[in-house]
């Protein structure tokens, strides 16, 4: 082979090469990973990854599963995810820290009718706790629900009752076996506690406190982002806001067509998974920037939500809110 050939044939191979690590680092920009669950403020991710809504926006989105907020949140400030739901509560605890790791993209649903507080159906009203055991998850929307719904009976949650920390799959087992008199869930645990005999809901998040004035519920979900990958990735961030929002439009108009792609995610029979989607208010793209103006009523509440934690004593001090919140991607 001569030399002039040799020359050609390498620097051919090395423009194959070249190409080859362009393509690979084009699509590794594509790729985001995202972190959710079962409950209902991830069904427009998921939806979106099944549906194809992500792909046809350009983007490999990866759905990693998590059972608490607070782990969600954990690999997000350690960069193995880069945009997640979660309930605000998780947010507000990084928040009153001081963490600037993160910002708050979107606002998901109003889920006000598929968290509540579910007792044996002997105990009629929330006053007749008093002496009994109440099962909760700890840190979570449900245990702000608890605490607000106690408050408002004129019951010490310290004197009064019994709290139990229980991880929320296990919950429904605990009311089964009679360990627990009462139980705070969300969805999907919702509908399989309601599905239960001998059980009455006592409360929903329509009962919160600052809900009929403020439709703040005791932890709306909300999307973050890693700033790190925002400002890395901006488009690919608005890319994401962008198909979420198609797929929540999906589940505001078409329930039945949503719902076939949560069942293998949530477990749920398809009628309950329907009603589950039915029972919340998705918001879409056009309502963000509504939603999440400084002086909006939902950010009004959210800075009140987030006093009222401290008032529980879930938080040592009350962040301000807005200076969490970034626009910019939508």
């Amino acid at each position: 082979m001569n030399l002039r050939r040799r020359t050609f044939m390498l620097a051919s191979a090395g423009a194959a090469a070249g190409l080859a690590l362009s393509r690979v680092a084009a699509a590794a920009d594509n790729v985001i990973n995202y972190g959710g669950s079962a409950w209902l403020g991830h069904y427009p991710a998921y939806i979106a990854i099944k549906s194809g809504l992500f792909a046809a926006n350009g983007l490999d989105v990866k759905w990693q599963s998590f059972g608490t907020s607070s782990a969600r949140l954990s690999a997000l400030l350690s960069g193995n995810i880069d945009i997640a739901g979660t309930g605000i509560v998780s947010a507000l605890a990084l928040m009153a820290r001081g963490s600037k790791h993160f910002a708050v993209a979107g606002a998901a649903e109003d889920f006000g009718k598929v968290e509540g507080l579910f007792a044996a159906d002997d105990i009629r009203s929330v006053q007749a706790l008093k002496g009994k055991k109440i099962g909760v998850t700890f840190a979570s929307s449900s245990h702000l629900l608890v605490l607000d719904l106690l408050a408002g009976a004129g019951l010490d949650p310290e004197r009064d009752v019994s709290l139990l920390n229980v991880p929320a799959p296990e919950l429904t087992s605990a009311l089964k076996g009679r360990q627990i008199d009462a139980a705070a869930v969300w969805t999907p645990y919702f509908s399989k506690v309601r599905a239960m005999p001998d059980m009455k809901l006592l409360a929903d998040d329509t009962s919160f406190s600052l809900y009929k004035q403020f439709g703040v519920t005791p932890g709306p979900d909300v999307l973050v982002v890693r700033r790190a990958f925002g400002s890395k990735s901006p488009e690919q961030v608005r890319k994401f806001l962008t198909a979420y929002f198609q797929a929540s439009v999906m589940l505001r108009d078409k329930p039945a067509e949503a719902a076939k792609y949560l069942t293998e995610l949530t477990g749920l029979p398809l009628p309950d998974q329907i009603a589950t989607i039915k029972e919340a208010s998705w918001y879409d793209h056009a309502q963000q920037q509504s939603l999440l103006q400084p002086s909006s009523k939902f950010m009004t509440g959210l800075q009140k939500l987030s006093d009222l934690l401290v008032t529980h004593k879930q938080l040592d001090k009350s962040p301000s809110v807005r200076d969490w919140i970034d626009t910019s991607y939508l």
